[in-house]
């Protein structure tokens, strides 16, 4: 069976919209925090999955689905982790070199890989409107971003890494998109956030980064993290991504600069500037063209069919 062509029990597109939002703060709360970049991202996942288990006591099937899980979606889902926990530590690093709205302007660039991952794993095509409108908003990502890149030195350094937080994140999203036409939501999700949280204690023993002694409102922010852009906009997005595309995703993603640009704005006291401003109407009118006239929606909008699906899993 398709699962991809099953309704949704609640509007994707909302969906995508709450979790583009909430992942709008992460940023935020990382600036805020004085903890090492991969400190930062191993608390984020821990307690994403210790805020997750007690769900398990109303969804006993997903004890039963997870010790059904063969070795081939053990092994995917391990991927998946390792690309979650790369991404995270790769632009939570960027943001210790490079300003918050260089970062997120270039580690929303994903889309960029989507097209790609998208056509060759799953051999989707894009209509040149949709992908018009998408072009469109990743130039009005760099128009909100212009004015703070800084070329040279270490500020370079943190853009390349942001832009390879894109390339893992895209490839997180990819696996999850495969994994999701078999897996329910709440399964996947605290599979792969324990396997990053695992993968995330190892890289920090490993380099020597202590695991306790930082301050009080570090934990905070750990938890603040994991609340909001994580269960709200990751947890959400793996939700999604049974009816929407990686390509459409990442494409709501871009999103993401306007409200880091807002809540900066009233959180960090930086200015929204014009160019910000502009940038983010050219965005929001570049994702109203992509979605608009994108036909990888899975089946979700009216007229559109649902994109070729990967062979069942074993």
């Amino acid at each position: 069976m398709n699962h991809s062509l099953e309704k949704p029990p609640f509007p994707p597109y909302l969906a995508l919209l709450i979790g583009v939002i909430a992942i709008s703060s992460s940023a935020i709360f990382v600036k805020l925090s004085s903890a090492p970049a991969p400190i930062i991202a191993t608390y984020r996942l821990i307690f994403s999955v210790v805020l997750t288990l007690p769900f398990l006591l109303w969804n006993r099937g997903a004890i039963a689905e997870i010790g059904k899980m063969s070795k081939k979606v053990w092994l995917l889902c391990l991927l998946s982790g390792a690309f979650l926990a790369s991404h995270f530590l790769l632009w939570f690093e960027s943001l210790n070199y490079t300003s918050v709205a260089s970062s997120t302007v270039l580690v929303t660039l994903q889309p960029l890989f989507a097209f790609i991952g998208g056509y060759f794993f799953f051999g989707e095509r894009v209509r040149l409107l949709a992908l018009s409108g998408g072009l469109l908003a990743i130039v009005g990502s760099f128009v909100i971003g212009w004015g703070d890149f800084q070329v040279g030195g270490m500020a370079l350094f943190g853009d390349a890494l942001a832009l390879l937080g894109a390339v893992t994140v895209t490839g997180y999203w990819l696996v999850g998109q495969y994994v999701r036409q078999h897996m329910s939501s709440f399964s996947y999700t605290l599979v792969v956030y324990s396997a990053t949280s695992v993968i995330l204690v190892a890289y920090d023993l490993a380099l020597g980064y202590p695991l306790v002694g930082y301050p009080a409102q570090d934990w905070g922010w750990f938890f603040c993290l994991a609340l909001f852009p994580t269960l709200l906009g990751h947890s959400i997005f793996n939700w999604v991504i049974k009816w929407l595309s990686t390509t459409t995703i990442s494409m709501g993603i871009l999103g993401e600069p306007i409200g880091t640009a807002i809540l900066a704005y009233f959180i960090l006291g930086e200015i929204v500037t014009v160019p910000q401003w502009v940038g983010g109407l050219v965005i929001i009118a570049g994702i109203y063209l992509f979605i608009r006239y994108n036909q990888l929606a899975k089946g979700v909008s009216q007229g559109e069919q649902a994109p070729p699906t990967p062979k069942k899993l074993a």
